[in-house]
């Protein structure tokens, strides 16, 4: 389980978030969805290990944890098979296994072997985030962080991406946080959902999606999307966002 009790944190004199408490169980999908400054962000950060929170405490007790950014992060001077087996360098295996691994990865990503051969710049963003998600498998985590993974591409390549990386999710039982702005991505692939609001970050509905994953037809996810944007507080949130977008 990973737990979080009583989060704060500060950026100079302001809290970015506040009081959070949170639990998120082996299997769980949970997403994190709210108006930018709501320090979503932050809090994966914090859940990840790469900052360390103002006030309050967390528990990680996954064996492995792995992050895939907004960004793919890729290393520029370096292969795509390469970049993917970054962490597995990191570990000391071997150069032939961190191929051959790389390459299954890539398999189940829809990456071809020539793709593995390309440096980034010669990839398309959809296939670099592809890159970026294989280098957070190859490590075979038990705890996915995914900061809006899938923000900068296309609706249809975003929906494909989508289906990846939830069949890797189910296959490997690995549980997942998600950062998104998505409240349409947020149902389709969530146990959970944690609407956040700002001026400081805080929790502000909790919702469960209890139907199973495969069973999400776009009319389901339509339908739960109005319903959830009928309640006042989820509402809110997002009438935040859309001024975001306005400005």
């Amino acid at each position: 389980m990973l737990s979080l009790s009583q989060i704060t944190h500060k950026y100079m004199f302001d809290n970015v978030v506040e009081d959070i408490s949170l639990n998120v169980a082996k299997g769980e999908v949970v997403s994190l969805v709210g108006p930018s400054g709501c320090g979503k962000t932050t809090l994966l950060a914090i859940c990840a290990g790469l900052i360390d929170p103002s006030e309050g405490k967390i528990k990680n007790e996954f064996d492995c944890t792995s992050m895939v950014f907004q960004e793919d992060r890729l290393l520029p001077w370096r292969k795509a098979w390469q970049n993917i087996a970054m962490g597995l360098k990191a570990r000391g295996v071997g150069r032939f296994k961190q191929h051959t691994h790389a390459d299954k990865i890539a398999q189940r990503l829809r990456l071809t072997p020539d793709d593995l051969e390309k440096y980034p710049d010669e990839l398309s963003g959809g296939m670099r985030q592809r890159v970026a998600i294989g280098r957070a498998l190859a490590i075979s985590p038990d705890l996915l962080l995914l900061d809006e993974p899938f923000s900068a591409l296309d609706i249809g390549l975003r929906r494909e991406l989508q289906d990846l990386v939830m069949e890797q999710i189910h296959n490997n039982d690995l549980t997942a946080v998600f950062i998104t702005h998505d409240l349409l991505e947020a149902v389709r692939i969530s146990s959970r959902i944690l609407v956040f609001k700002p001026e400081p970050g805080r929790i502000i509905r909790e919702i469960k999606i209890d139907i199973p994953f495969e069973e999400r037809t776009d009319s389901f996810v339509y339908q739960r999307v109005g319903q959830l944007l009928e309640e006042d507080d989820v509402r809110t949130a997002f009438d935040l966002m859309n001024e975001e977008h306005a400005l």
